[in-house]
């Protein structure tokens, strides 16, 4: 069972996870959506598409744009859309 845990938080937890380019991508339906805010970033990756991006806030904190998904994916990438990705501190673990 993985998890992404934040100010020791879990805000995912799925064994369903699929690892692109070393990052683990959540099911939408394992993340704890009290704890994502839709965020205003948005990036394009040349094979996936657009991403749009969530502030993660727990506790009080806010961690700004530390979740990221492809809500309409490449067809290339069409096995993640919607899946969640983390970075900027969030601890992926098993």
């Amino acid at each position: 069972m993985m998890k992404a845990i934040w100010n020791h938080t879990i805000l995912a937890e799925s064994d369903d996870t699929i690892v692109i380019e070393n990052n683990h991508y959540f099911p939408p339906s394992s993340i704890n959506k009290e704890y994502f805010k839709k965020s205003e970033s948005h990036t394009h990756c040349p094979w996936k598409g657009q991403a749009s991006y969530y502030n993660i806030e727990v506790n009080g904190e806010q961690n700004p744009d530390a979740a990221w998904f492809y809500p309409d994916a490449s067809h290339a990438a069409k096995s993640i859309e919607g899946y969640v990705a983390f970075w900027k501190g969030v601890e992926i673990t098993e």
